[in-house]
């Protein structure tokens, strides 16, 4: 169910590919006054542990990424809406500058697909006449592009094209309909005549529907598996990005202004950054590294630094989460790194004085770097994040083990580095075990004792993209339904059992709970302002406080669950989802992003109606 690999040595994009493009975007910016709305979809219910705090006073990485490349191709009459800030926000209802914009797009995770359909049916409210083009990205597109579309008559509202791929697709979307625009048009208008044309055909990254007099999308055409940016240092910089944020409303319509740069730091005083992308490990249930073409791309030193000094300079941030998949995943790149900051100053201070920051490594690699973590901790890393999942590696092994995690923490403890550890629950895991570590609360003493300072544990779910996602619904692991309600969306965040072979799965909804409650008490707290072991005493106390707070949103939201699954009543499902709407290549074979039991096209021959397509059921389809 991994996303297929590109043929090797086309995995990724040439050299000032990316570069080239913005240039001609900035040629033709001046003769098409486009706007454009950025909407960032969010389900209020997954508001909880780990991410209650970083949902809310962070800017996702996703969408200000999208609206810099927008601005940087000078298209600077752009909005970036969170949902996070405004919950009301209706795109029926949005204005800029006083007109309907010429470009609505959408950026979902799978967590959040209740809000992001939701926001796009509302797009579709707007006359057609006036209506922008409706673009649906991020992480749920890369992965399920066909939920976006509608194949009901009686309800045709979805996206006009889903982006299944980064900025260069989205731009170079952009370059094609605004080659063709009109001025007496709209730029919906100059989608459906690429469309038809086949323009968009030569745009590996999109998948795009053709519909029916209604509106219903009666197949989609999926132009395959994006070409990816090899060198991070053509992204365009995060500055131009937070000049665009819609500020906080309990309103439905955009305010008349973006935030203003001296209020940025007070709404969001963490800012995500991309650093690296790519993992050398293979875990079957993570997409990382076939999203990546297995490839690593990095930025230069320079590069990051004066990221991190711009967003310093124009809007105080300080503090900062690198958006890495394995910061240390490549030794050399990330000494090349990590030397520039060290040895960085700021309007004459050092880096590490004037910046905190924290980003996602593994275990393994972190005691590959052991020698050189004073460097770490001198360009200003804080935290880390480590994905520890097992340390016994009995669910999966990176390396890790009991003795190596506790060195690798205590190394870090060392270094005024806080050490997080990020677990996974499975179902031959107990609560507790007399002899040995293997029980989850064992594992959680034993982080604790080693100096960890906070606690993730999720339940493992089915991934999108991952090897495990197909085999967990066709062995009857994933839940449908659990006393009366569904499993929603919402719920795949590893937060609720949803895909269990256990017995008493109540269980291990329960376990998660009452680990996080051994974790994050007062007593702990007590202990972290009294007692503090290292230089760390603070982030130690304050992550107590969160954790706290996080514990009650999480029982609140997840009890009610537990329950349930106590009463019995478990439906299962045996097929992984799939689009219900046909889906073929541009050349009529199969798509890339087409799962198992997806209705396919074939294109036959009959003289006079050669190429005619005709729907059939493929059910090795991906």
């Amino acid at each position: 169910m991994e996303l297929p690999r590109r043929e090797r040595g086309d995995e990724l994009l040439q050299p000032g590919k990316l570069n080239a493009l913005r240039d001609r975007l900035r040629r033709m910016s001046p003769a098409h006054d486009l706007t454009t709305v950025i909407a960032c979809a969010f389900d209020h219910r997954t508001r909880m542990l780990p991410f209650v705090y970083a949902s809310m006073r962070m800017v996702p990485a996703g969408v200000r990424a999208i609206g810099s490349a927008m601005a940087d191709a000078g298209f600077n009459r752009t909005r970036i809406v969170l949902q996070q800030w405004n919950p009301n926000f209706k795109p029926s209802q949005m204005r800029l500058d006083g007109r309907i914009p010429d470009l609505f797009l959408v950026s979902s995770m799978q967590i959040h697909t209740a809000s992001c359909k939701a926001l796009i049916r509302d797009a579709c409210r707007i006359d057609a006449a006036h209506r922008p083009l409706i673009i649906a990205g991020g992480p749920k597109t890369v992965y399920e592009p066909w939920d976006v579309f509608s194949a009901d008559p009686s309800d045709p509202a979805g996206a006009d094209v889903a982006v299944t791929g980064e900025e260069f697709v989205l731009l170079s979307l952009l370059e094609v309909l605004l080659s063709i625009h009109s001025g007496n048009g709209t730029l919906r208008d100059a989608f459906n005549r690429a469309k038809s044309s086949g323009l968009l055909d030569s745009i590996p990254g999109l998948v795009y529907a053709q519909a029916d007099r209604r509106g219903a999308a009666v197949e989609l055409v999926d132009t395959g598996i994006q070409r990816l940016l090899g060198d991070l240092d053509e992204l365009p910089h995060p500055v131009h990005g937070y000049r665009l944020l819609e500020p906080p409303s309990r309103g439905p319509t955009l305010g008349p202004s973006p935030l203003p740069a001296d209020r940025v730091r007070k709404v969001s005083p963490i800012s995500s950054l991309v650093l690296t992308y790519g993992c050398k490990f293979n875990c079957t249930y993570c997409p990382i590294p076939a999203y990546n073409q297995r490839q690593h791309r990095v930025k230069s030193g320079e590069r990051i630094l004066d990221e991190f000094t711009r967003l310093h300079r124009e809007y105080g941030l300080s503090y900062f989460f690198g958006a890495d998949d394995n910061f240390f995943n490549h030794k050399e790149r990330t000494l090349d790194i990590i030397d520039t900051l060290a040895r960085a100053q700021i309007d004459g201070v050092s880096f590490y004085k004037k910046m905190r920051w924290g980003t996602e490594v593994t275990v393994h690699d972190t005691l590959q770097l052991r020698d050189y973590l004073p460097e770490v901790s001198a360009a200003g890393v804080r935290a880390l994040w480590l994905g520890v999942e097992d340390m016994t590696a009995t669910l999966v092994k990176k390396g890790q083990s009991e003795d190596k995690t506790t060195e690798a923490f205590q190394l870090l403890r060392r270094r005024g580095i806080c050490p997080m550890p990020m677990m996974m629950h499975h179902d031959t895991q107990p609560l507790y075990t007399r002899k040995g570590n293997y029980g989850l609360i064992n594992q959680a003493r034993l982080l604790r004792k080693a100096g960890a300072v906070s606690l993730q544990v999720l339940m493992i779910t089915p991934a999108t993209g991952s090897k495990l996602y197909e085999g967990t619904f066709t062995s009857g692991m994933a839940y449908d339904r659990v006393a009366g309600r569904d499993v929603e969306p919402h719920m795949l965040d590893g937060n609720y059992v949803v895909a269990s072979n256990h017995a008493q799965p109540w269980r291990k909804q329960f376990n998660i709970l009452t680990a996080y409650a051994y974790f994050y008490n007062p007593i702990r707290l007590a202990i972290a302002l009294i007692r503090p072991k290292s230089r760390v005493r603070g982030a130690d106390a304050g992550m107590q406080v969160i954790g706290m707070c996080g514990l009650a949103q999480t029982i609140r939201r997840t009890i009610g669950w537990g329950f349930r699954l106590i009463r019995g009543g478990i439906r299962r499902r045996f097929e992984a989802p799939s689009s219900s709407i046909p889906m073929r290549s541009t050349t009529g074979d199969t798509a890339s992003h087409a799962l198992p039991g997806t209705p396919n096209v074939e294109f036959i021959n009959l003289g006079f109606n050669a190429g005619t397509p005709k729907p059939v059921h493929a059910g090795a389809v991906g």
